[in-house]
């Protein structure tokens, strides 16, 4: 039985997508996956994954390109194509594939409601399913797997240890130390940088040093938390997006928005303190029961417009001592039952 996976991006969509992968390979199905380049790395020599197939991302989009990637599509006919992306795009290249099956969620539980008219099953969800996570799992029960509630997330074994990391970790004698990530996709999403620097003096105070991660054109940004900072925290030397994975290993402590890198924290088991403004933790939060939530929430509430004049400065209500409460609850492990806002 062979499958093709269908999840695009982002970096956090495709985090969230491996534990569907996981459940695929423990009931016999061989895997390929259909990606754009950002989220390659998490994908590329995966034990788990037969094949991985690149269609250029919407910006760089070259029609020798995409002709290339339907090639290698078609070259190893699957059975089913499963598209969790929920877009035109999206379930335009799972028909493409011509898989005998093209599944995927129904209108309502999609992005672009229409672009189910182009699947061959629809698969209907229910109110069990909040966590996007979950939601994930549930389209696989058209093949007979009923896997929600796992938390398995395969990462290829790059991600488990990195001779980088470890070298920038001893350059700068870190020991005990705290990652805060300021950056991410929408400036909506982020919590400013001086905001960041305040934490990082107030973790100096309680014996953590602050590095501070950064991404493709985040470097200003991670200055800027540095600058504010006093000197408790510093940029963090390069990573890729597989050494983030093994850095955040080391760390006692991720801080971080609604981003990737946050998904990527806790996907590899790492505690977690997330700063929500207008998304919704419940569906695409930290899912430990020990990882806490610092959230101002917009009346638009749960928002994924990248401009929206209602959620305009609800990041910003958000204070630096508020972070650092949540900062002390997650370090002291104090349980609850479920990732706990404050």
């Amino acid at each position: 039985m062979k499958a093709l996976v269908v999840r695009l991006s982002s970096v956090g969509d495709v985090i969230h997508t491996l534990p569907a992968l996981a459940a695929l390979k423990s009931h016999g199905w061989e895997v390929a996956w259909l990606v754009e380049p950002a989220s390659r790395p998490l994908l590329e020599g995966h034990p788990m994954i037969e094949r991985v197939v690149t269609l250029p991302a919407a910006r760089s989009f070259r029609p020798s390109t995409a002709r290339q990637a339907l090639r290698l599509l078609r070259a190893d006919p699957r059975d089913v194509a499963l598209d969790f992306q929920g877009l035109w795009k999206s379930a335009f290249w799972a028909r493409l594939s011509r898989a005998r099956r093209v599944i995927g969620f129904d209108g309502p539980w999609r992005r672009e409601a229409l672009s189910a008219l182009l699947l061959s099953e629809r698969v209907e969800l229910s109110t069990d399913q909040p966590h996007v996570i979950d939601k994930n799992l549930a389209l696989l029960r058209a093949l007979g797997i009923d896997a929600v509630g796992s938390r398995e997330f395969p990462l290829p074994p790059a991600a488990l240890r990195s001779q980088a990391v470890e070298a920038g970790i001893a350059e700068r004698g870190l020991s005990s130390f705290v990652v805060l990530n300021p950056g991410g996709g929408w400036a909506s999403k982020l919590w400013p940088p001086e905001r960041y620097g305040a934490v990082a003096r107030g973790l100096r105070d309680r014996g953590f040093r602050s590095l501070v991660t950064w991404g493709p054109g985040d470097e200003r940004l991670a200055d800027r938390v540095a600058a504010a900072s006093d000197g408790a925290a510093e940029p963090c030397f390069p990573t890729t997006l597989l050494e983030l994975a093994a850095l955040f290993r080391k760390a006692r402590l991720v801080v971080a928005g609604d981003t990737g890198p946050l998904h990527l924290a806790c996907a590899v088991a790492v505690p977690v303190v997330g700063i929500y403004g207008p998304t919704e933790p419940a569906r695409n939060g930290p899912f430990s029961p020990l990882d806490v939530v610092v959230r101002r929430t917009p009346l638009c509430s749960p928002c994924h417009r990248r401009r929206c004049r209602t959620h305009d400065g609800v990041m910003e209500a958000i204070t630096p001592d508020e972070v650092l409460r949540a900062i002390d609850a997650r370090l002291g492990a104090i349980s609850g039952p479920a990732a706990r806002a404050v």
